[in-house]
């Protein structure tokens, strides 16, 4: 009984991973190309422009031959060389947080295919079949707890983090970028990403207000909240739970909710 019950759970925890890291894989790849693609022409602002040399030197040969008058000694005092190349403190910023959220992204793919990897291991040594269940009983009991020794599902969860982290260093270099070409586009656009962030924030600290909330973030552990007593008060848990739980005093405290109660 308990093997085809822990069975059972490990493979809906090894599906759901899997799941989680597919979607990941699918979002990073799309991710990546556009990012990539916006990084190529940006990087080229890091870089001195072959025209601006050129422009630098057809000037100073059109200045000596517009002035006929210049003398010998004024030519040779005329700078052979352009000025030494410093690129714009915004092109810098801006590369910056396009390069560092794309190398975040490429590490959350990664990480991904790691984690079906690790899905797949966890499945096949917890559930060897040569073994009869009394046998497979120990093994699945020692890695279900190095799993939890090791916070596995804490890395699971900070994947997605990650990558919301990748996407806010892209929008962040985005508004730079786009002030510094066209004002217009840029009002659009931070518009749309004010509005973005500020429901994103919304919907981070949800959780904390109303536990009830089906919304939340990964930037808040899923598993960081118990309902309290005087949620225990309300008609839909009193269902669930019966009379006693409805009954629970608000004054049990911490020790009492982590106890008795469900963890949301």
């Amino acid at each position: 009984m308990y093997v085809k019950m822990t069975e059972e759970e490990d493979d809906k925890m090894s599906k759901r991973w899997q799941k989680d890291a597919d979607g990941i894989l699918i979002f990073t790849g799309l991710f990546s190309a556009a990012l990539a693609a916006l990084a190529a022409v940006s990087v080229q602002d890091l870089r001195p422009n072959p025209q601006d040399t050129s422009a630098f030197y057809l000037a100073n040969i059109y200045q000596l031959l517009a002035d006929s008058n210049i003398s010998r000694e004024s030519i040779l005092a005329t700078p052979a060389q352009p000025p030494p190349f410093s690129p714009p403190r915004s092109a810098v910023l801006v590369n910056s947080l396009w390069f560092l959220s794309l190398v975040i992204s490429l590490t959350c793919a990664l990480l991904a295919t790691m984690l079906q990897q690790w899905a797949r291991r966890y499945v096949e040594i917890t559930q060897p079949p040569r073994y009869s269940p009394h046998k497979r009983a120990p093994i699945r009991a020692f890695f279900a707890n190095g799993v939890d020794r090791f916070h596995l599902p804490w890395s699971v969860e900070a994947l997605p983090a990650l990558l919301h982290l990748s996407l806010f260093l892209f929008f962040s270099g985005l508004v730079i970028f786009l002030f510094n070409i066209n004002h217009t586009v840029f009002s659009v656009v931070i518009w749309w990403v004010g509005l973005a962030g500020a429901v994103y924030g919304c919907i981070t600290l949800m959780p904390i207000f109303w536990h009830d909330s089906p919304y939340y973030s990964h930037f808040l552990p899923r598993h960081g909240f118990s309902i309290s007593a005087s949620d225990m008060q309300s008609p839909e848990l009193f269902t669930f739970f019966g009379f006693n739980a409805y009954l629970a005093p608000v004054s049990c405290g911490r020790d009492y909710i982590a106890d008795n109660c469900l963890r949301v």
